[in-house]
């Protein structure tokens, strides 16, 4: 099983509302805006993500217990190698609740768990890279190009995902002025999740965002993904300007 990350799912979509609400201080209209996350979720998936933002949000640590337990048995479920990634957080989470509560026993059990769901990704691709530069298959890719997040900023690593519409927008965001561009690319050694992304804003990293030290071998190429409107550029394009936070590089 495959779930495909969509930030126009209703859901999603929902919980990120809640996010921004958060971010502005708002925090009784975010949490107003998880719970109708949970109360418009129609599956395991939707669960779990609703369900661990309100986790966060409960004051009292015996809600909180619940909701995370409850995002937890919903991942638990859905049974995908996406959102096994997110196995990790839960469980170090609950690990944290059950230390607050004096339940040591039950907090070393989960840790434990975290620990052994840690490990290398498993995801087996397609895997694609978004760029406005003209490249030809068999073109590799290395490291060491410049930011399109933070200006001056040489990167240590080539970043690439499995969602198509990700590699989309990282073409709309590239620096340049050719057209924009979807490579399918292969990895041609180890590559990690992208702590930029992983753990942010959603449990583990289901948007399947990764990178690597080592080149990545362009394969093809995708012409059909979601494309931005021109609103939805300008907002993508402000919100990275106004984002301070530190780049993991």
């Amino acid at each position: 099983m495959n779930i495909k990350f969509d930030s126009n799912n209703v859901v999603i979509k929902l919980c990120m509302s809640g996010m921004g609400l958060e971010d502005s201080g708002n925090i009784e209209e975010a949490i107003k805006m998880f719970h109708k996350a949970w109360h418009e979720a129609t599956d395991d998936y939707e669960k779990f993500i609703a369900a661990y933002h309100l986790a966060r949000q409960q004051k009292s640590i015996t809600e909180k217990l619940k909701w995370m337990e409850t995002s937890l048995q919903c991942a638990l479920k859905v049974n995908d190698d996406n959102v096994k990634s997110a196995y990790s957080t839960l469980y170090f989470n609950i690990a944290k609740i059950y230390e607050e509560l004096g339940d040591s026993e039950n907090a070393k059990r989960n840790y434990e768990l975290s620990n052994s769901s840690k490990g290398a990704p498993s995801d087996a691709g397609p895997f694609y890279h978004g760029t406005k530069a003209d490249l030809k298959i068999g073109d590799l890719l290395t490291a060491g190009g410049k930011s399109n997040y933070k200006p001056g900023l040489k990167m240590n690593h080539i970043y690439f995902t499995a969602n198509v519409n990700g590699a989309g927008l990282a073409a709309a965001l590239a620096k340049g002025e050719g057209r924009e561009r979807v490579y399918i690319i292969e990895p041609t050694g180890e590559f990690e999740n992208d702590p930029n992304v992983t753990d942010k804003k959603f449990p583990g990293n289901l948007t399947r965002s990764y990178r690597s030290k080592e080149t990545l071998r362009i394969i093809g190429e995708e012409t059909e993904w979601t494309k931005l409107t021109n609103t939805e550029r300008r907002e993508w394009r402000e919100n990275s300007a106004k984002n301070k936070g530190e780049i993991i590089n």
